[in-house]
């Protein structure tokens, strides 16, 4: 009988060494696999979460009034843009109110900026109020509001301009066991398919200047 060939011997050797796991094991790795991709997938899925939230937090704060949660000016001139959009496309009415308060200055130089902040707050809360949740509200300024009101015409918003400011005049602002003499001069003004946010401000600040002087003639609060 012919020897066999060395390089037989080594061949069978390593089909005799090369034993293939059995398939309880190659069964445990796979699940062991998959429950590792699996992790790793849930792990990037709340990454991915956790920073659209990040995102979301921080065009939120761009666009609000840290004080008092309204829109700031950022905020209401791009919510303005679309309104004024809403009105191109699909006609309709709106108006524009700019809010200035009256006698607000004596209050911080008095009470401290503490107290003015309280004051600003309680404004935007009677303003919340007195809206729809429809229309736009906005701190855009120091001690300046702004309104855009939908759905209304012209008598309509004069009466609502008033009924605003005998809301904030006929409020309680107390400090300190004294009332603080707060009110509110508005300027109104309806607005108009080409109106830019500068122009419909200037025309709505105009106004309320001249609501003002009118207010201090009356002797209003």
């Amino acid at each position: 009988m012919p020897r066999e060939k060395p390089q037989n011997k080594g061949i069978e050797r390593a089909r005799r060494e090369h034993v293939a796991p059995p398939k309880a094991s190659r069964a445990l790795a796979s699940e062991q696999n998959s429950a590792s991709l699996a992790a790793e997938i849930e792990r990037l899925r709340e990454q991915l979460r956790m920073s659209e939230a990040h995102v979301e937090k921080l065009e939120k704060s761009a666009h609000e009034d840290a004080l008092t949660g309204l829109l700031n000016r950022r905020g209401f001139e791009r919510a303005f843009q679309q309104a004024i959009a809403y009105l191109k496309r699909y006609g309709g009415a709106a108006a524009l109110l700019y809010l200035d308060l009256d006698r607000f200055k004596p209050v911080n130089d008095s009470y401290g900026h503490a107290v003015g902040d309280v004051v600003l707050q309680e404004v935007a809360r009677l303003l919340l109020g007195g809206v729809r949740a429809s229309d736009l509200a906005a701190r855009i300024g120091g001690d300046e509001f702004a309104l855009v009101l939908w759905n209304l015409d012209a008598g309509q918003m004069a009466a609502k301009m008033q009924a605003l400011e005998e809301l904030v005049d006929n409020a309680t602002f107390a400090v300190r066991g004294t009332n603080l003499d707060i009110g509110v001069s508005i300027g109104a003004v309806m607005l108009h398919e080409a109106d830019t946010f500068v122009s419909a401000l200037e025309r709505a600040d105009a106004a309320m200047y001249e609501r003002k002087k009118i207010r201090r003639v009356r002797g209003s609060r």
